[in-house]
């Protein structure tokens, strides 16, 4: 289709800012009348998950592409969702849809077809139905159990027809929805580390007991041990430092490679004399072997170090997390 020469063009940064202004009155609703409706869709959510059912979401075109983002992070934050093409429910796929699933159908219009045809068989089936929908008097909304409205004043660029503001407003609702679901469902970190295993994100939720040396691995000395012993110790365990242990494996100290520069700077070849009570840092840094990777790094990066102590709530020294092991584990 031809566009007239006397449209004007809009700027890029205008076709922003008017999604801009969608999000801007999404938000308000939110914290005014449509509160309240949203609060029911989480209870609902939340009470589907509950039984052990599923979240169900539907939408064609456009919408349907959000609708499939919503599910892909419900699933990711802990609650157990599905999309479903409503022309392919239609001809046999409605069997993904359990008695009790909780359906959240996405239409701007609230007129869509394929949409309105299943709503005879989601009421057979019990199923609580939520609407992200623009129109509060079109069947769609007036056949749910929870309507929530994503109206917008216009979409973005001149012809006002292409769903950009309307689409921009469904994924920010989505993904409201599904944080309050998580977070009413006590989701916590520990879950979430559970289903991203892969990628940097995975990496960076893994546990630090999980990523750190141990064994013969870890370099160990004792407080009366030589410093021939000592320098041997660290530079066969390639991590440059040693923990100095008493009886137990309890922690008295580490050695680094800067005590030891500094040991030659102070005492030259009087060095080798000392032992390892005597150079070592009585206060090293710990952290728990439940912490996080990211918070290891970020602990490493506050202090300017390269390695933490991993100690167990007895004081036992259970392992040595060094820099390069989070490297290429935590940055993103």
């Amino acid at each position: 289709m031809a566009i007239s020469a006397q449209t004007q063009r809009t700027h890029p940064s205008q076709l922003v800012r008017t999604e801009a202004r969608a999000l801007l009155e999404l938000a308000i609703r939110l914290d005014g009348p449509m509160l309240a409706p949203f609060a029911r869709a989480v209870e609902l959510l939340v009470e589907a998950a509950g039984r052990g059912n599923r979240v169900i979401l539907l939408g064609m075109g456009k919408s349907g592409l959000i609708a499939r983002k919503i599910a892909a992070t419900l699933c990711s934050t802990g609650t157990p969702a599905h999309f479903l093409h409503p022309a392919e429910a239609l001809h046999g796929d409605l069997g993904m849809i359990a008695a009790g699933d909780a359906v959240v159908a996405l239409s701007s219009s609230g007129e869509t077809e394929e949409v309105l045809a299943l709503l005879s068989a989601l009421a057979r089936l019990g199923c609580s139905l939520i609407s992200l929908c623009g129109e509060r008097c079109s069947t769609l909304a007036q056949a749910s159990t929870v309507w929530l409205d994503t109206s917008v004043v216009a979409e973005a660029g001149e012809l006002n027809l292409a769903p950009t503001a309307s689409t921009t407003v469904m994924l920010a609702l989505g993904d409201a929805l599904a944080l309050e679901v998580s977070r009413s469902r006590g989701f916590a970190a520990e879950d979430f580390a559970q289903l991203h295993t892969g990628g940097r994100l995975g990496r960076r939720l893994a546990r630090v007991g999980d990523l750190m040396h141990t064994g013969d691995a870890l370099p160990q000395v004792a407080r009366d041990t030589p410093m021939a012993q000592v320098i041997h110790e660290m530079s066969h365990k390639r991590l440059g430092m040693t923990t100095v242990l008493g009886e137990g494996n309890a922690l008295l100290g580490v050695i680094s490679d800067g005590d030891l520069r500094r040991l030659l700077e102070r005492d030259g070849s009087n060095a080798l004399t000392h032992s390892a009570g005597e150079i070592m840092n009585p206060h090293p840094v710990t952290i728990a072997p439940e912490a996080f990777a990211g918070e290891a790094l970020a602990l490493m990066e506050e202090r300017k170090i390269t390695s933490l102590i991993v100690v167990a709530p007895s004081g036992e020294v259970l392992g040595v997390l060094h820099l390069h092991d989070l490297w290429t584990t935590t940055r993103p």
